[in-house]
């Protein structure tokens, strides 16, 4: 599932930074999470890194957008496509992931 930024979000700001995928922005005063650009971290870290820093856990996992490790690979992939240290831990099944906690 993509994750998306729930209404109880306060506006701080914690996240942005934190997306290995600058997938998070600022959208008419509340921060959103564009859906084809979120991994969910998959091959960055073992949970999404916008939740690990929300203050109020307001970032969580769509469920109008459910999606599987192997798609997040591939969006992974596209949107880096010169990470070859990425590229590597993927071809090895070394990669952090949420889905392998």
């Amino acid at each position: 599932m993509a994750t998306y930024i729930t209404n109880a979000c306060i506006n701080c700001g914690a996240c942005e930074p934190e997306c290995p995928n600058n997938a998070i922005r600022q959208d008419d005063g509340i921060y959103v999470i564009e859906p084809d650009l979120c991994t969910e971290c998959v091959g960055f870290y073992d949970r999404e890194s916008c939740q690990a820093v929300c203050p109020v856990e307001c970032c969580l996992p769509d469920p109008q957008r459910p999606e599987d490790e192997s798609l997040l690979v591939d969006r992974a992939l596209r949107i880096h496509p010169n990470d070859e240290l990425l590229k590597e831990r993927f071809a090895a099944g070394t990669f952090l992931s949420r889905f392998r906690r």
